[in-house]
């Protein structure tokens, strides 16, 4: 995840991502993150509409967490600010010539840390005035 403030934790998924293990990492890492991020309780959280993502269980967790859930329209990933991100660290990282999987988990890890939000470029299309944290 990130925000204004910066990046948050990332996770390495083992085996394939379901509802279960989002629900997992959601609770292991989100406050975690928002705390070190220093974003207190109050932020808004952005995921695109994944089945696994809006499923009964996850909506729940968010419900009973408090945390507010920012609507997205379907079927718009050129939207997701984290694309942008994605974008970066993949350059980067590649830069980095990991020579095995090891590798490639200690530069993912390493280059996310070093990311810097403020040079990431504005998604053009998306305006959300009132939405000051991601």
């Amino acid at each position: 995840c990130f925000s204004s403030a910066g990046t948050g934790k990332m996770v390495k998924i083992d085996g394939k991502m379901d509802g279960a293990k989002y629900w997992t990492i959601l609770e292991e890492n989100l406050m975690e993150s928002a705390k070190d991020l220093r974003l207190r309780r109050r932020f808004v959280f952005q995921q695109d509409n994944d089945p696994k993502h809006k499923a009964k269980s996850t909506m729940e967790w968010f419900k009973n967490k408090h945390i507010q859930v920012l609507e997205w329209p379907s079927q718009s990933p050129d939207l997701n600010p984290i694309e942008n991100l994605w974008k970066e660290l993949k350059t980067a990282v590649h830069k980095c010539s990991p020579s095995n999987l090891t590798e490639l988990e200690l530069f993912c890890k390493e280059e996310w840390e070093k990311m810097s939000v403020s040079g990431t470029p504005p998604t053009p299309s998306l305006h959300l005035p009132t939405t000051q944290q991601w």
